[in-house]
């Protein structure tokens, strides 16, 4: 037997085990039985004096918005508690984790999933020592600088999210979309619109798909990720105000 086959024989039984204890972590996470924590931890990613302002005036009010959407949104499905979900800001961190590179194949993604959640396990503590249940890290530019964002993403198998958000405090609502969308990912929800064009995909992706007429939609899907004003346009929502979950993403994530 090759080295390369030992290695991916190797690679595979450890998946296998992964496999399984995240199966059951997955199940435990969705019952919703009891409050889901989730820790935030603001990045600087640009080195800017913007980012830096921004992060240092965060607080966990900045995040309570999220919270509250899902367990307003959780009661549309018949899922019901009390606080379901919990956000702690963690200390701001002057590292920035692993990214994945767009060039790496099927065997490299496995790897730097595994290298991202080892660095997350080693700064995900919160300052009263709480372990969460999600760690967020959230990647904050200055929007003066970086008018684009690079692509954020959210990670079933480990809990975990790189999110990348402006520096900005009148794109705190937008930024708190982002940040709900890549949570959803990490309890199993999918992405419901087109990678290629990033319009929401119909009728799946879109908040209201029976209206009449359908377009302008006046609300986002959260994982379709913006409000469909025509059908060759789409806007980002300014708040989760503007957003609700569908019946696909609430079935995915357990809301039942």
């Amino acid at each position: 037997m090759s080295f390369k086959a030992i290695r991916i024989t190797l690679l595979l039984l450890v998946l296998a085990v992964v496999a399984a204890n995240h199966f059951f972590d997955v199940l435990n996470a969705t019952d919703w039985e009891e409050p889901l924590w989730v820790g935030v931890y603001p990045i600087n990613a640009d080195g800017s004096e913007a980012a830096e302002r921004h992060i240092r005036r965060l607080d966990e009010n900045d995040f309570t918005d999220i919270a509250n959407w899902i367990d307003t949104e959780a009661a549309r499905f018949g899922t019901t508690g009390e606080e379901l979900l919990q956000v702690r800001l963690g200390s701001p961190l002057q590292e920035m984790p692993p990214l994945p590179s767009p060039e790496h194949g099927f065997i490299d993604r496995i790897l730097w999933q595994f290298s991202l959640r080892d660095w997350a396990d080693e700064h995900d503590t919160l300052p009263d020592g709480l372990r969460p249940d999600i760690r967020l890290f959230l990647l904050y530019y200055d929007p003066q600088s970086n008018p684009r964002l690079p692509h954020s993403l959210g990670l079933q198998k480990g809990f975990v999210g790189i999110v990348h958000v402006f520096a900005d405090r009148r794109m705190r609502g937008s930024n708190r979309v982002i940040v709900t969308h890549e949570l959803l990912h990490t309890l199993g929800a999918t992405d419901k619109y087109d990678p290629g064009t990033g319009l929401p995909e119909f009728p799946r992706g879109y908040a209201e798909p029976d209206r009449s007429p359908v377009w302008p939609q006046e609300l986002a899907e959260i994982m379709g990720g913006r409000i469909p004003v025509s059908q060759s346009h789409a806007e980002t929502p300014d708040s989760l105000e503007q957003v609700i979950a569908g019946p696909e993403t609430a079935a995915e994530i357990g809301w039942q």
